[in-house]
């Protein structure tokens, strides 16, 4: 019983950290814009960017990032004294999960939000830190040359998982004791997934949004 409850506790805990509106309220304050209403109308890095210049773009991407590894810090602190340890990597991976969806579907912003990518690098920078410069290096690389911030969020939404396999497969630094964070992984790509439907499609489609250097080439042209 004590286990249940405590994992209810990591799914508020993640929920909340995520829902935590960092950008909204950085170009809210910067530039007294409704970030909602502006390109995309999420609230993630990349339209905080595109709203609010690279400064508040990148401190919402960071802040984003530390939403997530706040929600597995406080769940750690929390139940590590209360929960086996065979448990509790269960309880970390429901706030890590819940920290995308609290990011994509904010009570404090109506059920809006972002895609749920930089929370998601940050659970999981969490649990293996390595994920953060990976994650760093994949998402300006892609938007770089892609130029689609979608496409780089998919990207790491496969790649957050695959690491997770890999660690279990190869039982690295005990990580082959249980198969919990490949299951997160698994989940919060989902959840990534279902949110950027609509850019799937216009991805298909050939008339996504881009940014950067390809949408200043774009303008341009």
């Amino acid at each position: 019983m004590t286990n249940i409850i405590f994992l209810f506790i990591a799914g508020a805990i993640g929920y909340l950290c995520g829902a935590i509106p960092f950008g909204f309220l950085y170009v809210k304050i910067t530039k007294k814009k409704d970030l909602r209403q502006i390109g995309s109308g999420r609230t993630g890095g990349t339209n905080s960017l595109r709203a609010a210049g690279l400064v508040v773009g990148v401190a919402t991407g960071l802040s984003d990032v530390f939403k997530g590894i706040l929600g597995i810090w406080l769940t750690r602190l929390i139940a590590v004294n209360y929960v086996s340890a065979a448990w509790l990597p269960w309880l970390l991976i429901t706030a890590g999960v819940m920290s995308v969806i609290g990011h994509n579907w904010s009570v404090f912003l109506k059920w809006t939000g972002g895609a749920g990518t930089a929370p998601n690098i940050g659970w999981a920078a969490a649990i293996w830190w390595p994920i953060f410069p990976i994650g760093f290096v994949v998402m300006v690389v892609l938007l770089l040359l892609v130029g689609m911030a979608s496409v780089a969020s998919l990207a790491m939404a496969v790649i957050v998982p695959l690491i997770f396999v890999i660690l279990y497969l190869t039982g690295y630094a005990d990580f082959g004791a249980t198969p919990a964070y490949l299951v997160g992984g698994l989940l919060a790509a989902l959840v990534i997934a279902w949110a950027l439907r609509p850019n799937i499609k216009r991805i298909i489609n050939g008339t996504e949004r881009l940014v950067g250097p390809r949408a200043k080439r774009k303008q341009a042209s």
